[in-house]
């Protein structure tokens, strides 16, 4: 087939490359570059950069609009089958997609977790199932007719980062398949039941926060849910900290919330406690718990906190 892309994120790649091997990838539509990094010199997207270096012959379209009149007409006049997004970071409007095959891969099991943060979401909301879904695209973000969905368990030790490349990894084998299903006359469309649907918003640094008085799976995640990003901070004596890897335990003796059990980072919950496995102090490295402490005074009961910022 003769495809279009669309995105921007690093969760595409992988598709994006199973594509220039099976079929053929006319041009790639994505973000402009970006300032990034403490020069702020401008930085391709993970895709632009993915393409520049492993398929140089394709062109690589960065507009600011990708809607306006000139930019939309460039990308129609090219004799695509199939239009693929994912990521991509601007809504495709509708003279755009006007009589095209435009299909999205989305990082949850819709109707639920549709949104921009779906892999947060369902692990902080502690679903045990998540996986891809390949949809029609609509007016509506993410509602559109599901055409093929691949799933995957959400396993206790994963953080967002891992699940993350996880579902991009499953991303080639679903997206080939329901163009194959396309190309054959396959493929069957099926409506999502909007009274299953939920959101996932957008995260931001002020959801990095935890509250202890939950219990210490809720706790547990969470802190997968936000690690890498945007990382869930708090305080353990006069050291500020960013929890990136726990385990709920069980029992924690009836101690306050927060209350440090012991000094290898075992720290009371509502129901159970949450023993500290990987920590980042501010401006360093994440490192184990045990390294962290070496040589530092944990202070058995002194309570760690956590602040949420006012609504």
């Amino acid at each position: 087939m003769r495809v279009v892309y669309f995105g921007s994120g690093a969760f595409g790649v992988p598709t994006l490359r199973a594509l220039a091997e099976r079929h053929e990838v006319l041009a790639v539509v994505t973000q402009p570059d970006r300032p990034a990094g403490r020069g702020k010199g401008l930085s391709p997207t993970p895709i632009a950069a993915d393409t520049e270096s492993r398929l140089p012959g394709v062109p690589v379209l960065k507009p600011e609009r990708v809607n306006e009149a000139d930019v939309r007409d460039r990308i129609r006049a090219l004799d695509a089958d199939a239009w693929v997004v994912i990521a991509f970071g601007q809504k495709l409007g509708r003279r755009l997609l006007e009589d095209r095959f435009a299909i999205n891969l989305h990082a949850s099991l819709l109707p639920r977790w549709r949104g921009a943060a779906p892999i947060n979401a369902a692990m902080v909301a502690g679903d045990t199932e998540t996986g891809n879904s390949v949809i029609t695209l609509a007016e509506e973000m993410d509602a559109g007719l599901v055409l093929g969905q691949s799933r995957r368990a959400i396993e206790p030790r994963y953080t967002a980062g891992e699940l993350h490349d996880l579902l991009a990894e499953d991303g080639p084998e679903l997206m080939l398949r329901v163009l194959g299903q396309h190309v054959g006359g396959a493929l069957e469309a099926e409506a999502q039941d909007e009274s299953r649907v939920t959101l996932a918003s957008k995260m931001s640094k002020a959801d990095g926060w935890i509250d202890f008085a939950q219990s210490a799976e809720a706790c547990r995640a969470r802190v997968h849910g936000l690690t890498p990003w945007p990382g869930v901070g708090f305080e353990l004596g006069d050291t500020v900290l960013k929890l990136r890897r726990v385990a709920a335990e069980a029992g924690n003796g009836s101690a306050e919330p927060g209350a440090v059990l012991d000094a290898d980072g075992l720290i009371a919950c509502g129901e159970g406690a949450l023993r500290l496995l990987e920590v980042q102090p501010a401006g360093k490295k994440p490192m184990a718990f045990s390294a962290f402490a070496n040589g530092r005074e944990i202070a058995i009961g002194s309570i760690a906190r956590s602040e949420r910022p006012p609504c």
